[in-house]
């Protein structure tokens, strides 16, 4: 009869402390961008479970332009497509065609959806607060080398696929200036720690490491002395 009355004794104690739970929501209490079950925004900020979001998108087609919509007017004009193969071997899936962010790019390009998101909320958090804070003028223009390109890493006839077979990498060469200012990455990266643009570049590797899984500059190999790659693979990969 004991045994019964403490198991039952439990189980009430429980079913309380549910109940409790469920009344008071405790997670409704944490940020949305703290928050493992709210949806991603491009209005949040980078928290310890943005990558884990970010991941989630590669294969959630409608999650992906969910988040993409969270994005206010103008600042970010681009186009869903269907899944298709642009070239033999290289599939697209889960891409869209972006025209314009809050900054203008030399070409309009097509990306993965993840891409798309993690480069919104970079930009919307870090591109211009980095661009004020180490030229005292906003970026205007991305110059790239664009995304897509159905080949294998380094362009080697064996091997494996490069990111950009998927469209999940963008290399981007430089930047224009809303005060009419280039600042590029073969030219400007090498300059001493004394110059603006040398710590602009360097700030904004940095900063968008916490945004892509992986990020390449000037010193990973002479590859990549004029641009940067920025990609969806991997987690944390900055060279």
């Amino acid at each position: 009869m004991k045994t019964t009355l403490l198991r039952f004794s439990k189980l009430l104690a429980f079913a309380l402390l549910c109940l409790l739970v469920y009344l008071l929501r405790p997670w409704e209490a944490v940020p949305p961008a703290w928050n493992p079950w709210e949806p991603l925004s491009v209005e949040h900020s980078l928290t310890p479970v943005t990558r884990w979001k970010l991941s989630r998108l590669r294969d959630k087609p409608a999650e992906c332009i969910a988040a993409l919509a969270t994005a206010p007017d103008q600042a970010l004009t681009y186009t869903p497509l269907d899944d298709y193969t642009p070239v033999a071997g290289c599939p697209l899936e889960n891409v869209v065609r972006v025209e314009r962010s809050d900054v203008s790019f030399s070409s309009p390009f097509t990306v993965s959806c993840p891409w798309a998101v993690a480069w919104t909320l970079f930009e919307r958090n870090e591109l211009q607060r980095l661009a004020l804070t180490h030229l005292d003028s906003e970026v205007e223009k991305i110059d790239h080398y664009g995304s897509f390109a159905c080949r294998n890493v380094y362009n080697r006839t064996e091997g494996r696929r490069s990111q950009h077979a998927t469209a999940s990498a963008f290399d981007i060469a430089g930047f224009r200036l809303a005060d009419g200012r280039r600042i590029s990455v073969l030219e400007d990266w090498a300059e001493p720690d004394t110059s603006d643009s040398a710590n602009f570049l360097r700030a904004f590797q940095d900063s968008a490491c916490g945004y892509f899984g992986t990020v390449l500059g000037p010193e990973y190999n002479q590859a990549h002395a004029n641009h940067f790659h920025l990609d969806t693979s991997n987690y944390g990969f900055c060279r």
